[in-house]
């Protein structure tokens, strides 16, 4: 059956006046083009004529998120070069057409219209913040065309024209938290970048904790790409808390954990759990600085799996021994692969053909089998609590039993109810 998804919440103000303003861009029509029409009635431009096929990759390669999105790019270059390698897709060599969303949201819209209205692209694989996601969404929408999400979010979102390939609310925000509290910590701090993600996983977990008797001491939000924390932390050393619970993003978190150090703070007495710190992160917020602190992810470097073992060799001997693999990276080279599933499921690559192929496909990712939920765009993924060690890798600490199906609406919580 044919699957049809809405967008059913947008989490800020500004994000929904973003969404209808780039909602009036207009359908993808291109007169004489070779594509297909899709079921909404506009003409794609994609070529499929010939032995290439064009696809985007669109990802900040300046600005305060290029520390994490330009690993993010490697892995979605490894990605193509071995499907090339190993005959392309539907026998079309994969060409790449790549742009820099500059850590801007704004730039991330424009750049995703240039992308499907004017190179033509097949799909588009990119973005991290929930901002620049909200801001691609409309254009997206508007032009039947296709985003494949790599980064975990804050959930309340599905999109016919997104595939969310990072973990969503339950598959780890929740078990984060659930995680702190079972180590009996009772009292939380928070701490965020002022942006979508942030502001709306701390409203899931001031919802959560009022329901499982933890208490929330304190709540601060930094802009993103902020340097100086010495206030923020100052309020969460005389906060009373026995954990954080982090969302900051980009390079402050650089600034953070310095200051956390500087002011005499330790893993041991007051822990946090970031969900934006993988290994790529560690080397740059310094190991001295982040050492013991956890983190909660899908997927590290260390993660014995023999795919990950072969992907781990492969990104290293592509980019060099010293480099290191990390969740966003390992869910951007999995969309690849499963668009890849998809399309050769499909026999097409017409948006309304993959969309409708999508559910069921699977792929043996590093992180272990993955497989789509055709309903929700969204994929299973095993929860991962993990602890940076002295080599600046992660370990895992804690696993959930198995894959955790994705509930991005958190519709199987009534202490959710109403949040969405």
């Amino acid at each position: 059956m044919t699957r049809l998804l809405t967008t059913r919440a947008l989490a800020a103000p500004a994000a929904v006046a973003l969404v209808l303003a780039l909602g009036a861009c207009g359908s993808r029509t291109d007169a004489g083009s070779s594509g297909d029409s899709s079921a909404s009635g506009s003409t794609s431009c994609v070529d499929t004529s010939g032995d290439s096929i064009k696809i985007g990759f669109l990802n900040s390669l300046s600005g305060t998120m290029a520390i994490s999105e330009q690993t993010v790019r490697d892995a979605l270059d490894l990605a193509a070069e071995e499907i090339n390698a190993g005959g392309g897709v539907l026998g079309k060599q994969l060409e790449i057409v790549g742009e820099d969303g500059a850590s801007e949201p704004t730039v991330f819209a424009e750049k995703a219209e240039k992308l499907i209205k004017s190179d033509c692209v097949a799909a588009v694989f990119g973005g991290w913040t929930s901002s620049s996601r909200k801001a691609m969404l409309p254009v997206f929408e508007s032009n039947d065309a296709l985003l494949f999400y790599p980064v975990q979010y804050e959930g309340l979102e599905a999109s016919p024209n997104i595939f969310y390939t990072g973990a969503t609310t339950n598959q780890q925000i929740l078990p984060g938290v659930e995680y702190l509290k079972e180590q009996g910590k009772t009292k939380l701090f928070l701490v965020g970048s002022d942006y979508v993600f942030p502001r709306t996983a701390n409203k899931e977990i001031v919802a959560w904790a009022e329901a499982n008797g933890v208490e929330i001491v304190g709540e601060e939000y930094a802009p993103l790409g902020h340097t100086d924390f010495a206030t923020i932390v100052t309020k969460l050393k005389g906060s009373g808390a026995d954990a954080v619970f982090n969302t900051l993003n980009g390079d402050s978190n650089v600034a953070f954990f310095k200051e956390y150090k500087n002011v005499g703070l330790t893993a041991d007495a007051l822990p946090v759990v970031s969900v934006s710190i993988a290994e790529e992160e560690v080397g740059g917020i310094g190991i001295e600085n982040i050492e013991g602190q956890l983190t909660a992810w899908n997927y590290y470097q260390t993660v014995d799996t023999p795919e990950n073992a072969d992907f781990v060799a492969a990104f290293k001997a592509k980019y060099g021994d010293d480099r290191v693999t990390s969740d966003p990276m390992e869910a951007a080279y999995t969309s690849l692969y499963l668009w890849k599933g998809m399309v050769e499921k499909a026999e097409s690559f017409d948006v309304a053909d993959i969309q409708e192929a999508a559910d069921g496909v699977s792929f043996d990712a590093p992180e272990g089998t993955v497989t789509v939920n055709g309903d929700n765009h969204h994929i299973a993924k095993t929860a991962l609590i993990g602890k940076i060690g002295p080599d600046g890798l992660i370990y895992t600490e804690w696993s959930s039993d198995g894959p955790i199906e994705p509930d991005p609406f958190l519709e199987g919580y009534d202490w959710a109810e109403g949040l969405s």
